[in-house]
Formats: C-alpha cells, structure tokens, sequence
C-alpha cells in the first residue's frame, strides 16, 4: 500500500508541474502576442501542440480562465480573454489603490527604507525593465516589469497581495499588447520609472514613492485616452 500511494503522490506532482508549465508558456504566449485576443483553440490542440495528455492542458487552461485571460466556452473549447480600453482604465484604478496601499504599510515602518540583497535584486529587475522600456522592446520589458513588481510587491507587502498585483499587471499587459506592438512611437508610452521607484522605496520615503506612480498612472490613463481617440 506504502508504495501503491507513493506512486500516486508522485504521478500527482508530475501533472501538476506540467500544469503549471503549461500554463505559464501558455501565459508567455499571449503576453508575446502569438496568442491573439479574441483567438481560439481547443484542449485537444494544445494537448498535440505540446506532445501532452489532454488532463495537464484542461487544468492549465482552466487555471488561466480563472485568472481572467481566457474565456471557456463547453462547445468551442476556449479563447484568449479580449479586455476592452474600459477595462484596462479599472485595472489601473486598481492597481494604483493597492501600491498605495503598499507604500503607506511602508510609511508607517517609518523611514528607514528597505535594505539587503532582495532589494538589490529588484534594483537589477528595474535598471533592466526602464532600459527596455526606453528602447521600446517589448519582449525584454515585459518579462523584467513583471519580475520587478512581484519582487518589490513582496518586499513591503504580503504574499496575497502580491499575488493579486501581479495578477492585475498581467491583465494589463495583455490588454496592451497588441496596441503597443501595432504603435511604431511604443517606446513614448511605456513607463521607464522604475528605478526612481526603487531609490524611494530605498530610502522609506513613501510620499517619493506614490508620487512616481501617481505620474505613472496618469500616464497610462493618457494612453487610454489616445487608444480611444
């Protein structure tokens, strides 16, 4: 019996990790713009596409349902969730209220500021996020961003979150894909700020903090503004 539930725990872990890689290459694929938003496909083709069992690839895919990035539908399989200009202006609201949040649970430490080498860490996410940012690479930027905010995310706040920012910010970012990618002045509206960022968060000065990303988010309304325009 002893051996019989180790190999099920095993066989279980194995399928779970293929999930998750399923999931995030998935994720990766949209955020790339290969997976286009409105495009579908079924269990069955990513299952070939993959060389995997059909079970991984329906859980992976109902994970990232539940993550909002694809709609299910029980006849035609799925699609990649298409986010319109409103729901990208709620997505910033959100965001904004919970780094300010953030960085009022930083305040109140006091201003000491943060130190030691997960700080470090970020500073690198960030130099490498604003560098691309300025040259309006895309496929470098959206890697580093989002490496960059769960990390300083983890560092002056829980892990829920966290979690819940990261998610908003992958939203966001597949919300504005397409639009960046189809903009050949991209690189004027992609937020290199960073590193101002961190040299707030650095010194525990949260007014410095909400400030950069008040502008920040100001300037992805603007953003908004002109897709609708």
């Amino acid at each position: 019996m002893r051996g019989s539930g180790s190999s099920t725990s095993s066989t279980a872990v194995t399928r779970n990790t293929l999930r998750q890689q399923i999931a995030d290459a998935l994720r990766d694929e949209v955020l790339a713009g290969r997976l286009q938003p409105g495009q579908e496909f079924t269990v069955k083709q990513i299952a070939e596409q993959y060389g995997v069992s059909a079970t991984p690839v329906r859980e992976a895919l109902v994970d990232l349902a539940a993550q909002g990035l694809l709609d299910s539908d029980q006849h035609r399989g799925f699609k990649v969730h298409q986010f319109s200009v409103e729901d990208y202006r709620g997505m910033v609201e959100a965001r904004s209220l919970i780094v300010d949040g953030i960085f009022r649970h930083l305040q109140a430490r006091g201003s000491h500021g943060v130190r030691g080498q997960a700080l470090v860490s970020v500073r690198r996410r960030g130099e490498e996020a604003a560098r691309a940012a300025r040259g309006g690479d895309l496929d470098i930027l959206i890697g580093y961003d989002l490496r960059f905010w769960r990390e300083l995310a983890s560092l002056v706040a829980n892990r829920y979150i966290s979690d819940f920012l990261h998610r908003l910010r992958v939203q966001a970012w597949v919300f504005a894909v397409p639009h960046l990618r189809a903009d050949a002045d991209r690189a004027q509206w992609l937020w290199s700020g960073h590193e101002e960022l961190v040299d707030a968060v650095a010194l525990g000065d949260a007014a410095a903090a909400r400030a950069v990303i008040g502008a920040y988010n100001a300037h992805a309304l603007a953003w908004a503004d002109r897709l609708e325009r």
